[in-house]
C-alpha cells in the first residue's frame, strides 16, 4: 500500500470529529458607533461579529472581558429590504402562498396547510418538521408545538434544521409526510421566514437571539444590534448612532481566487495557512456556502480526495467523512484521481473532478 495513503487511514482511525469554531471573536473595548465599529473590524479583523447558532454566542461572549458595559455592538443591521429566505440560508426561489405574496411587515415566518404556504407571527406555536440525517425514507420528522425560533434551535440540536421546502416535488414530499402522520388540515412550521436585518458581511445566517419584546424599533430609528452585557447576553435592537464597545470576527475560511489545480491549491493552503477546508457538519456547509458566493469559478476545491484503491473519500486533514453534500451520482468514482469541489452557485452541492482542473479554492486557519 501507498505509504502516505496508509498514514492517512492512521489519522482517520485516531482523529475523533469535533465541532471547530470557524470564527474567532474579538473584544474591542473603544466606544464606536456602528458605521466607525465596522470600519475598524474590516481594516483590522475580518468585519462586525456575525454569529451563525449558539456555539458561536458562547464563544463571543468568552471574548467580552469588560463587565463595566451595559451594550457590545455585533454586525446585525436592518436594511430598506425584506426578503425571504430558508432557516438552512438558502435563497427562497420557490414559493408557494395560498393567495399570492404577503404583505410587508413585522418579522413573520411560514407554515404549511394541505400544500399551501401561509404566514404567522413568529412567535405562534405550532407543530414543526425538521430535515434528519437518520429519519426513514423521508429524511423528515415531525415535532410537537413551538415558537418558530424554539423550534429552528431544536431541529438545529437534535436534526439538521427546520425543513426546506426548493421545489413542487419536495412541497408534494412534505405534504404526502404530513398527511401520513394524521395531521392533513394542520397548520405546520417550515423553514421559511422574512426579515429585513442582514449581517455586516453578507452571511445568510438565520441566527436570531432576540430578548423578549425585541425588536421593537422604540423611535423609530433603531437600526443597528447589540448585545446586553448580562447574564443572557440577549440582543437588543437601537439607534446606530450610539456609541458602544463591539466585536470583530475573524473567519478561519479564507477564499483564494487564484486558479490552481488540487495538489496546487492543497500546497498553497499548507504554505500560507493550515490546509484546505474540511467540511464535517452543516455548520461548516453553511460557512462554505457564505465564503464561496464571492468565487470566480463555477466550482471550489475542498481538502477532500478519493482513494481509487480503497473506494473511499477522505479528508487530507485527517477527519473522516461523517458528513456530505453531492450532487447526485457524484460520490460514485470509477476511474482517474479525483478530488472534490463544491458549487459555488446553484444548491453548492460537492462535486468530484479531476485534480488537474484549475478552480478557486478554501484555505483554512488553525486555532491561535
Amino acid at each position: 500500500m501507498d505509504p502516505t495513503l496508509y498514514l492517512i487511514l492512521i489519522l482517520i482511525a485516531l482523529c475523533s470529529v469535533s465541532e471547530c469554531v470557524q470564527r474567532q471573536y474579538h473584544f474591542i473595548n473603544v466606544r464606536k458607533n456602528w458605521t466607525e465599529a465596522q470600519r475598524f473590524c474590516r481594516e483590522n479583523y475580518t468585519d462586525l461579529a456575525t454569529v451563525d447558532n449558539m456555539n458561536d454566542m458562547n464563544e463571543l461572549n468568552k471574548s467580552v472581558n469588560d463587565g463595566g458595559v451595559q451594550y457590545i455592538w455585533i454586525g446585525l443591521q436592518k436594511t430598506s429590504v425584506e426578503k425571504w429566505q430558508w432557516s438552512s440560508g438558502e435563497p427562497a426561489l420557490y414559493l408557494n402562498w395560498r393567495s399570492g405574496p404577503p404583505d410587508g411587515g413585522d418579522e413573520r415566518c411560514a407554515f404549511i396547510s394541505d400544500g399551501q404556504w401561509y404566514v404567522s407571527s413568529c412567535s405562534t406555536s405550532l407543530a414543526f418538521i425538521c430535515s434528519s440525517s437518520n429519519s426513514m425514507n423521508t429524511g423528515l420528522v415531525c415535532v410537537d408545538q413551538m415558537s418558530w425560533r424554539d423550534a429552528q434551535s431544536f431541529c438545529r440540536q437534535n436534526h439538521i434544521d427546520l425543513v426546506s421546502v426548493r421545489n413542487q416535488d419536495e412541497n408534494q414530499q412534505v405534504k404526502d409526510f404530513i398527511s401520513g402522520h394524521q395531521l392533513s388540515g394542520s397548520r405546520i412550521w417550515i423553514g421559511l421566514f422574512r426579515d429585513s436585518w442582514q449581517w455586516s458581511d453578507q452571511s445568510n445566517s438565520s441566527f436570531r437571539y432576540w430578548n423578549t419584546g425585541e425588536p421593537n424599533n422604540s423611535g423609530g430609528d433603531e437600526n443597528c444590534v447589540v448585545i446586553e452585557n448580562n447574564d443572557l447576553r440577549q440582543w437588543h435592537d437601537i439607534s446606530c448612532n450610539n456609541q458602544y464597545p463591539f466585536v470583530c470576527h475573524e473567519d478561519k475560511l479564507i477564499l483564494i481566487k487564484e486558479t490552481l489545480t488540487w495538489p496546487e491549491a492543497l500546497r498553497y493552503c499548507r504554505q500560507n495557512y493550515t490546509d484546505l477546508v474540511s467540511v464535517h457538519s452543516v455548520e461548516m456547509q453553511r460557512r462554505v456556502m457564505n465564503v464561496v458566493k464571492g468565487a470566480s469559478t463555477g466550482a471550489v476545491w475542498l481538502g477532500l480526495r478519493h482513494s481509487h484503491i480503497l473506494g473511499i473519500w477522505y479528508w487530507v486533514s485527517g477527519e473522516t467523512v461523517s458528513y456530505h453534500k453531492w450532487a447526485s451520482g457524484d460520490e460514485d468514482c470509477v476511474s482517474g484521481v479525483r478530488s472534490g469541489a463544491v458549487q459555488s452557485g446553484g444548491d453548492q452541492l460537492w462535486i468530484s473532478r479531476p485534480e488537474h482542473i484549475k478552480l478557486n479554492f478554501i484555505c483554512s486557519r488553525s486555532e491561535e
